[in-house]
């Protein structure tokens, strides 16, 4: 079964696919990124019986034909947070005033993809609206998805660095520490939701994935990763 998948479920589906391959038999072969990157796949025709990214692309694709019309389950909300390395101090960041401190404070700023990415796209937004894009340009470490910006961060060389993403793609991240979510003013929380394209070659693998994955048995692990109801 193939899966096109927003970056920010990617912990999820590699965290539980060995169990539903033992349940069903069927194997998960999955490709992740961004999801503009995940809508410009499927438009291309790359294979696909499950796209998951965010709710409004879902909706907007089935308008489009694109896929299924009740097909669609949600996993839940993922909030868009801050990250440092797992033993450097915790950088403030409960206010605006203390998030633009931090950020200018930071040696390197590591983030997804700010033009097809929700979080790298939102984050470019916060730094304009604090007013210091420009100054903190030269440390802005760009990647195509939070997960591979977040395993940069990990191995930065720069003490001091820190990132910005979806706390899921944070709390799936070894020697990554959950600073917490952006301050109020500038909280983004997205709903992610996965349904059947239209072109799918195993519509009952994708209908069960689904099933599997947005539904009860995977409620605890969708929990734990930081997806909320």
């Amino acid at each position: 079964m193939n899966l096109l998948c927003a970056g920010a479920a990617q912990g999820l589906v590699k965290a539980l696919q060995d169990a539903f391959f033992e349940a069903t038999g069927e194997k998960v072969e999955g490709r992740f990124g961004a999801v503009g990157a995940m809508k410009e796949a499927l438009l291309a025709g790359e294979p696909c019986d499950v796209l998951l990214v965010t709710a409004s692309m879902v909706v907007a694709l089935q308008a489009d034909g694109r896929l299924v019309p009740g097909s669609e389950a949600a996993l839940g909300r993922v909030r868009t947070g801050v990250a440092a390395r797992s033993g450097e101090p915790l950088p403030a960041i409960a206010t605006p005033e203390a998030l633009k401190a931090s950020l200018l404070a930071a040696t390197a700023i590591y983030f997804p993809d700010a033009e097809r990415s929700t979080a790298g796209v939102h984050f470019a937004s916060v730094l304009a609206r604090l007013g210091i894009a420009d100054i903190v340009s030269p440390r802005l470490r760009t990647f195509p998805n939070g997960a591979t910006a977040m395993r940069a961060l990990a191995a930065a060389p720069e003490p001091g660095a820190i990132g910005c993403t979806q706390i899921t793609e944070i709390n799936y991240t070894p020697g990554i520490a959950l600073v917490g979510a952006l301050p109020e003013a500038f909280e983004l929380a997205t709903v992610y939701t996965a349904a059947a394209s239209v072109n799918a070659v195993e519509p009952e693998s994708a209908r069960r994935f689904i099933e599997w994955i947005a539904g009860p048995r995977s409620r605890a692990l969708r929990e734990q990763g930081g997806f909320e109801p």
